[in-house]
């Protein structure tokens, strides 16, 4: 290649204009020259940096598409052709079949290259002949790119290429591959071709039989086969076949699943025993039935104590399913060190009240323990918390005023679990007022929880000095403590209005806690009025979200519409609302409290049912506002789609309800059984730790509906 007019049309090109992940991508034109460079240490950093900027964790940008005509010319050049190739597979990835936007200006840009991506298919290098296949295929363009990998199927006897084909292949038409994927799982063929044909066979949704279940489990462990693919989405074979059964979410492929786990968990080899924990793990996100299918193969895994640690963050998530483990867990935890810490972590969740007075015995260094027997108060059922034991309870007493006492992280959860036991942990009341300065903010709520009536007035006398000259973090906390003790709100309205200043950080959380006081916070009115942001300004989201609050504490003091409703349209007139969710649900919610007063609001709320996150709240609105306005049926059909896609699904079976029975169709009472009672869970999203919990709750909620819309 002739590199002047290939560097001077680089340099013609108006990069410094066009945006990548890091801003102006005036630096792609020194990655390209370095591409096409004599040096491999540049240009191999030219290759990791064009990933970070134009291919950014899968992200695709204006200048990639720019870029990708320059990266074909090198590669087909014989610059870096198998990195520059894999590039624009990713890049193709990332893109999309239509519309005017980036991605799939970019997806167009690689299907511009698709005859220089072929012409590779047949090179003499392994490594580049896979390299093309998988940038082919990514393109999307099966009608041009299918009758050339058949082609190659048909010759190719590398068994890298051909498993890449056959992934290729599948990726392009699903259906179509499954003879050719079915015909490729025996013996005969190579273990890289067995693996990708038999998740080509799960791709084209064929049923996975005996002779699917004896292969993967002859080829087990089976990671080594993929790690030299380029599809990095089934890296981990085993935990993809099981997820995709999974989601299938019939009675025969979650027999399949549970069959292949189980086997899977019980082998004798530990590299296929760890591949089987985490498709296990992975289990219990989707399936409900999880923890009960696998509790089985518990006391397998945990027959020899030393096989117990990698199986710890299962046992886990299957909580008291894991009940066999449990003596296991308790001989290792009441060791020394980390380990036992680690087992006691697993402890806390599997057998909690046999956790407690193992946590108690060495409370300062177990840390991951403590950590979890917090997590009850997050991710467990409404109102749980960690077990109540007097040896704990001693023990934190103890912990919290050790003169190299615990530092704020542990103070917090000491405290946190101290408030969650309530009256029971009264007996560290002297404790937590000593801790108070250190944890200004989660004290002030634990000793409301927990102060006996007769130390009440001391208690609030110490409160209401945090409250006027403690650290500022924890003011309004103290003063809302106060009331909660005593009655009395002084103090309270005293913090808020201290941090109703425009643009202070807990304007939201003040607004919020005055709106709490209603009537009583009649004086507070100037401040709210006077923390209002600008509107005629660029507001960022934490401005709106304290405006949302002070215009829904003015309404619930003053009563009157005048001034909080046009705050809200101010808000919901904010545009980018895939940004603003969050936001916007706060301002509807807001809104549903004002009801009928806040009709002028109809037509931006009307416009948010076509947002599946705003859906639910849009309809409590709008039901709250104007009733006459929802068409029955038709709003429970958007309620049901937005909670079976886990787009604030709770507050979806709360609309429903308010509906009532009538709005529900036969297919509607269908769809809401389905919610409580089908396997695949519907929250599948969040933090891992929290997901089934949240999920199971909201089974209980979506039973509940169904309960009360039949007996309506």
């Amino acid at each position: 290649m002739d590199l002047v007019p290939f560097l001077a049309d680089v340099d013609a090109q108006p990069w410094a204009d066009l945006q990548h992940a890091y801003g102006s991508a005036a630096d792609v034109p020194g990655h390209l020259r370095a591409l096409a460079g004599e040096s491999e240490e540049a240009a191999s950093e030219a290759v990791s940096e064009l990933y970070g900027s134009i291919l950014h964790q899968g992200s695709v940008y204006e200048a990639t598409a720019r870029a990708v005509p320059y990266l074909a010319r090198l590669a087909g050049a014989g610059c870096r052709t198998e990195d520059l190739l894999v590039l624009l597979g990713g890049i193709a990835e990332g893109g999309a079949d239509d519309g005017d936007s980036d991605e799939a200006a970019c997806r167009a840009a690689v299907v511009g290259e698709l005859a220089l991506i072929l012409s590779t298919v047949d090179a003499e290098d392994p490594g580049l002949r896979r390299a093309a296949v998988w940038a082919a295929a990514m393109t999307g363009a099966a009608e041009r790119v299918l009758p050339v990998l058949h082609r190659c199927w048909d010759t190719e006897t590398d068994p890298l290429v051909r498993a890449e084909l056959l992934g290729a292949m599948a990726h392009l038409d699903p259906a179509g591959t499954a003879a050719a994927a079915t015909a490729a799982i025996g013996v005969d063929q190579p273990g890289e071709v067995r693996i990708a044909a038999l998740l080509a066979c799960v791709d084209g949704g064929q049923p996975w039989g005996s002779a699917h279940h004896g292969a993967m489990l002859s080829l087990l462990p089976v990671n080594g086969f993929v790690e030299d693919r380029l599809d990095l989405e089934r890296n981990e074979p085993l935990q993809y076949v099981v997820e995709e059964l999974l989601r299938r979410d019939t009675d025969a492929d979650r027999d399949s699943a549970y069959t292949l786990l189980d086997a899977a968990l019980r082998s004798a080899v530990p590299e296929t025993r760890e591949e089987a924990l985490w498709a296990a793990e992975t289990a219990c996100l989707y399936s409900r039935s999880a923890p009960e299918r696998l509790s089985g193969a518990v006391e397998a895994l945990i027959a020899d104590p030393a096989d117990a640690p990698p199986a710890y963050s299962l046992l886990a998530k299957l909580g008291v399913r894991a009940a066999a483990a449990a003596p296991v867990l308790a001989r290792i935890a009441a060791g020394e060190g980390d380990p036992a810490d680690c087992a006691l972590e697993a402890l806390v969740v599997v057998d909690p009240d046999r956790a407690a007075p193992l946590l108690a015995r060495d409370l300062e260094r177990r840390p991951r323990a403590l950590r979890a027997a917090c997590g009850f108060l997050f991710a467990g059922a409404a109102g749980a918390s960690f077990p109540y034991d007097p040896e704990l309870l001693d023990a934190i007493r103890t912990r919290l005023a050790a003169a190299d006492g615990p530092h704020s992280d542990e103070a917090i959860r000491l405290v946190s679990l101290l408030g969650a036991w309530g009256s029971r942990a009264s007996a560290a009341l002297p404790e937590l007022l000593a801790v108070l300065p250190l944890c200004p903010g989660a004290a002030p709520k634990a000793l409301a929880a927990i102060c006996p009536p007769e130390h009440r007035e001391a208690t609030a006398e110490a409160l209401t000095a945090a409250a006027r000259t403690g650290p500022e973090e924890g003011r309004l906390a103290a003063a809302t403590a106060v009331r909660e003790l005593t009655g009395e709100s002084g103090p309270l309205r005293a913090a808020v209005a201290a941090r109703l200043t425009p643009g202070g950080p807990a304007v939201r959380e003040a607004a919020s806690l005055a709106a709490g006081l209603g009537p009583e916070a009649a004086g507070l009115v100037p401040a709210l009025r006077s923390a209002l942001s600008d509107r005629a300004g660029d507001r960022n989201i934490p401005q709106l979200d304290a405006d949302v609050e002070i215009a829904a504490a003015l309404w619930r003091i003053t009563g009157d519409p005048e001034e909080a409703v046009p705050v809200l349209a101010g808000v919901l007139a904010e545009t980018a609302p895939m940004w603003l969710r969050r936001t916007f649900g706060r301002a509807v919610r807001a809104a549903a409290g004002i009801g009928g007063a806040a009709r002028t609001l109809l037509p931006a709320l009307e416009g948010l049912l076509i947002e599946p996150m705003l859906i639910p709240s849009a309809v409590l609105a709008l039901h709250a506002i104007a009733p006459e306005s929802l068409d029955g049926p038709r709003t429970a059909g958007l309620l049901l789609d937005a909670a079976e896609r886990d787009a604030d699904a709770e507050t979806a079976l709360e609309a429903l309800v308010v509906l009532g029975p009538a709005a529900l169709t036969e297919d509607g009472r269908r769809r809401l059984t389905a919610l409580a009672e089908r396997d695949l869970r519907v929250r599948a999203s969040g933090l891992e730790s929290g997901m089934a919990p949240a999920d199971e709750r909201l089974r209980e909620q979506a039973r509940a509906v169904a309960r009360t819309l039949a007996g309506a």
